[in-house]
């Protein structure tokens, strides 16, 4: 199946127990928690993986985690809309 609309991809984690969103190499490298979050333009999910580096963490904080990581898809999906116009 083709391709019919824009694709999005961000990292997020837990950095010191604060969810954080694109995450650089040296965030990334000490995060509790990363995980890498790939949308479409309307919201849904093409990748989702997520690794906790020390302690598991629980349902709410992955809900957290897609929450921010899909707002940060959607933020995205906007720019290359702008700029694909």
């Amino acid at each position: 199946m083709p391709i019919t609309q824009g694709v999005s991809a961000v990292s997020v984690g837990i950095i010191g127990g604060v969810p954080m969103l694109d995450l650089c190499y040296e965030e990334d490298v000490t995060a509790d928690t990363d995980m890498n979050i790939v949308c479409t333009a309307d919201g849904n999910f093409v990748e989702v993986q997520g690794t906790a580096e020390g302690k598991p963490f629980d349902r709410a904080l992955l809900n957290s985690l897609l929450d921010l990581g899909t707002s940060g898809c959607s933020e995205l999906a906007k720019l290359q809309q702008i700029a694909l116009s």
